[in-house]
């Protein structure tokens, strides 16, 4: 599962002010890419403190967004989560009454009748990111967005139970101490900033899971070792692939290892499966964007990709258009597999592609 927290804070770091109204911290040209990184995720949770003050509906109304989802044969109503202790939520809120998309609360309380009618109330004795998670990967959801407030964006990155982290800054001050701030006070671990972008008069940072981060970079250096074991040939790129199984098993890959026409990701997947290995789940780390379309066979390695399973996809350079166009990216995100590109390493692949480029 993909996990994405998003949110806003003034430049004090403040999620709000201490006045009655809701403080809009995010500019329009922000809203309008979280709405579209909405409707790119399966389900969105939110605190129930979040719920009772700003009376959300998480409902994509952009009908663009609404039919690309339908096309990709999925619900154009996003699944909403909650998680409150008590289970005191009012079954009028719009977070229940608008959309069609499935309601679930998450408690360790009492509800109503009526909060029951119109929810899937899932009751806990305790209430953890692993044990909510855990849930919402049995009902199949594969990307999820966690929208706050300070105390469930605090339980996720307490507990390290997430992938990315938007934090969009806004050009003003609270300075206001009652006012709520990002986090709740406790140990946190530290972040890796992979980029930034303006839009607006909002600043959008992007963070990684610093230990996720470390993990994939070892195993994009350990492709680009691979990839120097091919040989220099004008009509190809020199890459390297390595896949970890859920299982814990590794296989590595080169273009050209086992024939002059296999890819790095074809030849690491074959040595997979001639293991027995389960690829279901599964990441695969190439040093290149995994190709769209190839001359020399009928299956590209984006295809390969998606007909075994895997869930995460991590690489360092797109494809240059040298020899055609890719759109690896987007196959495989279409396919709702985790795409990752870790750019600090595009040099090296270029370095080592320069015979081609």
């Amino acid at each position: 599962m993909r996990i994405i927290l998003s949110a806003a804070i003034s430049a004090d770091g403040y999620l709000d002010d201490f006045g009655g109204e809701r403080l809009i911290l995010s500019s329009p040209e922000d809203w309008r890419a979280i709405y579209t990184l909405r409707a790119e995720c399966d389900a969105v949770l939110a605190g129930a403190e979040t719920l009772r003050q700003d009376n959300p509906s998480f409902v994509i109304r952009d009908p663009k967004l609404r039919k690309k989802r339908v096309s990709e044969g999925r619900s154009a109503d996003i699944m909403k989560v909650t998680v409150s202790g008590s289970g005191n939520l009012d079954p009028k809120l719009k977070f229940f009454t608008e959309g069609k998309g499935e309601k679930v609360v998450f408690t360790h309380g009492t509800v109503s009748d009526e909060l029951s009618e119109v929810a899937t109330v899932i009751s806990r004795p305790e209430l953890t990111a692993t044990i909510i998670l855990n849930q919402l990967r049995k009902m199949e959801v594969g990307t999820l967005l966690v929208e706050g407030g300070s105390s469930v964006l605090s339980m996720f990155l307490r507990e390290r139970s997430w992938d990315e982290f938007r934090l969009g800054v806004a050009p003003i001050f609270v300075g206001d101490e009652r006012a709520a701030r990002l986090v709740l006070d406790g140990d946190y671990p530290p972040m890796t900033l992979v980029r930034t972008e303006s839009l607006g008069q909002t600043a959008v940072l992007h963070f990684v899971n610093r230990s996720q981060y470390r993990v994939d970079c070892n195993y994009i250096m350990r492709a680009l070792h691979n990839s120097q074991n091919c040989g220099m040939d004008e009509k190809r790129y020199r890459v390297g692939a390595v896949i970890t199984t859920l299982d814990g098993e590794e296989f590595d890959g080169f273009t050209g290892e086992t024939d002059p026409l296999d890819h790095a990701e074809e030849v690491a997947v074959n040595k997979a499966l001639a293991a027995g290995a389960d690829l279901k789940g599964a990441t695969i780390y190439c040093t290149v964007e995994p190709c769209s379309n190839r001359k020399s066979k009928p299956m590209s390695c984006s295809d390969i990709i998606i007909r075994h399973g895997f869930s995460r996809v991590v690489f360092a350079l797109r494809e240059p258009d040298r020899f055609i166009r890719c759109v690896g990216v987007r196959r495989l995100t279409d396919a709702g597999i985790e795409v990752n590109e870790i750019s600090a390493y595009a040099a090296d692949v270029l370095r080592i592609n320069s015979h081609v480029l």
